[in-house]
């Protein structure tokens, strides 16, 4: 089969040669169509559901919210396991899939079972999917230098202006927020007014609740004009929630939240703090990619985004890029370059020394670049990223690479030599005077074995 293959291709030279450019050219636009990244991406297929909870400890996260999500997640369709952790205010449930099951398949199948077993959960509570990245995801990190700004401005700021202009950049699936405080009202109680009033703390939410939203009315025309009647009761600073009323007192008095306890604008509770470089804390984002995206296009989008975002920043503040995976890539990637082409300049040395004929040296080193262009299309096949792995397995392989046509090489030369010595003794001639061969250049690199038969 062998021997059929290599005649064909001899009496074929063309037809050869022209699959090996259509190869090599198909190979270069696989390379340039390549995702580039630093780290290949080893994370689980997985779907995160998350859901929060405020205020609640551990355990009743757990057997109220965790072990509801978890018996119904149980039972999808190409469901490898279910992992699940319960923390204060939080319930985090890990559904990992299939290694070959459609990430976004996954979702649309937790989202069908989250509607049936969200009537399981306490009222209120709305379990949410996670961002549609991977473990590898967090391609850039930032950090907001506003010495004017205190962290509640910052954090203000990244929230409502920052990560939404990030956010619509192609490829990027989240920006979270870090650091700071995210402001809020906070109702302060006293339970000895509570008592003495005799109010009970859900009259107070219920309270709060009714005077925070908007209430419709009609339309009517009058003179030819029409009127929108609705009353608008949104909390927009803290005079206008002290005088909420909770309940009316006896003489049409009303009893407001300021007399049950103090209002203020404070920032929400937090459970640890972000600090840059010991500097103190700092207010920034995570940019987390899509799944699949190409992380050095990604990048590079991003920051074109944030000199757009930069122009309407405050005066004073500006971005400072904490992690940046671009400098990892480029560096990995012309790491992997210069040593292919340390590599191919060794290896055509050793050629040229050992056979000592251009010519087949030639076609042995013009196997490597269609070898390699050609390593590039199985890469884009199998959905593999140009990473520090794959390219250091591709350099490792160029030894391999040229043995076979070094292995050919050097058996055509001994076979020629083998067959012109064959012919030379038939024709009585002394060996060497065909001037078609000379024997300098048919020195085998190696004598045959002689072959014995029993």
């Amino acid at each position: 089969m062998i021997e059929r293959l290599i005649s064909l291709s001899l009496r074929n030279r063309g037809v050869v040669l022209l699959l090996a450019a259509g190869l090599l050219v198909w190979g270069i636009f696989s390379i340039r169509a390549s995702k580039i990244d630093a780290i290949p991406d080893l994370s689980e297929n997985q779907v995160i559901v998350f859901t929060e909870w405020a205020g609640r400890g551990p355990q009743i996260i757990e057997d109220q919210v965790t072990y509801p999500l978890v018996t119904n997640l149980q039972g999808l369709a190409q469901v490898r396991a279910v992992r699940a952790a319960s923390m204060f205010g939080m319930s985090f449930v890990y559904v990992i899939f299939n290694d070959n099951t459609d990430i976004y398949w996954a979702r649309e199948r937790v989202l069908e079972r989250l509607n049936y077993a969200q009537r399981l959960l306490p009222t209120g509570l709305t379990p949410t999917l996670g961002p549609d990245g991977t473990g590898v995801g967090h391609v850039l990190w930032y950090t907001l230098n506003a010495p004017k700004l205190d962290l509640g401005e910052q954090r203000a700021l990244q929230d409502w202006y920052v990560k939404f202009g990030l956010q619509t950049v192609p490829g990027v699936s989240e920006v979270a927020s870090f650091g700071g405080f995210q402001p809020e009202y906070q109702v302060t109680v006293d339970p000895t007014k509570l008592t003495y009033y005799n109010v009970s703390l859900p009259q107070v939410l219920a309270a709060v609740r009714s005077n925070n939203n908007e209430a419709g009315g009609r339309k009517f025309e009058q003179g030819g004009t029409g009127y929108i009647i609705k009353t608008s009761g949104y909390i927009q600073d803290v005079a206008t929630l002290e005088n909420v009323p909770v309940l009316t007192r006896p003489g049409g008095v009303p009893l407001r939240l300021r007399d049950l306890g103090t209002v203020q604008m404070t920032g929400e509770s937090r459970l640890g703090i972000f600090d840059h470089n010991g500097q103190g804390e700092a207010v920034g984002g995570i940019v987390v990619m899509r799944y699949g995206e190409n992380a050095d296009e990604v990048i590079t989008r991003v920051k074109a985004k944030m000199t757009e975002v930069a122009k309407g920043l405050p005066a004073g503040v500006s971005f400072d890029i904490v992690y940046d995976r671009s400098g990892l890539i480029e560096e990995s990637v012309a790491n992997i370059k210069h040593t292919l082409l340390e590599e191919m300049a060794v290896v055509s040395l050793v050629v040229l020394v050992f056979l000592f004929h251009w010519r087949s040296a030639l076609s042995i080193l013009l196997q490597i670049p269609i070898t390699i262009a050609a390593s590039f299309i199985l890469l884009n096949a199998f959905g593999i990223s140009s990473n520090i792995m794959s390219l250091t397995g591709i350099a490792l392989a160029i030894g391999v690479i040229v043995d076979n046509g070094i292995v050919m090489a050097e058996n055509a030369y001994r076979n020629l030599a083998l067959h012109q010595a064959a012919e030379e003794a038939a024709a009585g001639a002394p060996p060497g005077s065909s001037p078609g061969f000379s024997p300098k250049q048919a020195v085998p690199l190696s004598t045959p074995e002689p072959v014995h038969h029993d």
